[in-house]
């Protein structure tokens, strides 16, 4: 009897073996064959956001190494929550890729009831770069450096308004911060996006907005914006000319940062995968070289490494919105 018990055992281990040995070749094959159809790109911001930008530069590399075609989607509003629903709610079988900014962040932290969990409905991917933000005003609107614009919001007390790309987002929270360090009482005009802020800056509807460096980077060299200081500890390589806040007399550093996630319950093997070839476009020369010019830097960690960040961004952008007064909503 004991003998035919361990046979029977020894049968069902070697069953079991076989079983598992073949789930790991289909997973396996599943992560080598992927993908097989084209793959979507949501960015939650309007065409030509800083967002946007660093997508497209994604999607274009992935399809040329993947031989597959990735598309990009934008799905603006809600200060980037729409486009991050639409991920969290699609397939987990990575043809549905979310590329966020740091807002993804600043949702977290502000927003107490969210049509989705950011931290359950989706995991991170890999993160793809960084960037200061910088305060831009329009060329004629008569301002000419950050003590003329703060001495004009001075004089008129709760007249001054400013752009975002949406209330919530790092647009937004980094000129909150430029409000309390300087002693400001400006207005806030939020927007869909960067593109509209820009717009609306230059056409005077505001009188300043903080974009990242790539959101205003052609406008201020065409002529139609005006940069009056980057919110970095060094001065830009793409606006060298351009005065870091703290030169200009305020004390404020803020960097933007933008990552890709993917709707939860993703198999490990796809994204590994990802992980492994976002990765790999990240570091060819030209897309270096692309992010550069961007006023950039290009951003490596591995999806657990890129998942403790964005834990510890959601922290300090918490503190952030506490010690400017914005309470969770």
């Amino acid at each position: 009897m004991e003998s035919r018990k361990r046979k029977w055992l020894v049968s069902l281990v070697l069953v079991a073996g076989v079983f598992m040995g073949v789930l790991c070749f289909v997973v396996t094959a599943f992560a080598a064959g992927y993908p097989t159809r084209p793959v979507k790109i949501i960015t939650p911001f309007t065409q030509g956001a800083a967002t946007d930008i660093f997508a497209r530069i994604l999607s274009k590399k992935l399809s040329e190494l993947w031989g597959q075609q990735v598309v990009v989607e934008n799905c603006a509003g809600e200060g980037g929550m729409l486009g991050a629903v639409a991920v969290a709610k699609s397939a987990p079988d990575g043809y549905t890729l979310l590329v966020n900014s740091a807002a993804h962040a600043t949702n977290s932290a502000l927003y107490s009831k969210l049509p989705y969990d950011p931290q359950k409905d989706l995991i991170e991917i890999a993160p793809i770069a960084t960037q200061p933000f910088v305060l831009v005003v329009g060329s004629s609107a008569g301002i000419k450096s950050v003590s003329d614009l703060i001495a004009m919001a001075k004089s008129k007390p709760g007249q001054i308004k400013f752009g975002s790309a949406g209330t919530g987002s790092g647009t937004h929270l980094c000129a909150e911060r430029f409000r309390l360090t300087a002693g400001i009482d400006v207005v806030h005009v939020p927007n869909e996006g960067g593109a509209e802020a820009n717009a609306d800056t230059m056409a005077g509807k505001v009188a300043y907005w903080f974009p990242p460096v790539a959101m205003a980077l052609k406008e201020v060299r065409g002529g139609k914006l005006l940069a009056l200081g980057v919110a970095s500890a060094k001065r830009s390589s793409v606006l060298p000319e351009v005065p870091t806040m703290a030169e200009a007399g305020v004390n404020l550093e803020v960097s933007y940062w933008f990552g890709t996630w993917a709707p939860a319950g993703i198999s490990a093997s796809v994204k590994d995968k990802l992980a492994k070839d976002i990765g790999s476009v990240l570091s060819s020369p030209d897309v270096r070289l692309q992010l550069i010019k961007l006023g950039a830097e290009p951003m490596s960690m591995t999806p657990e490494e890129f998942k403790r960040f964005v834990r510890n961004e959601i922290e300090a952008t918490g503190r952030a919105l506490k010690a400017a007064g914005i309470e969770p909503q």
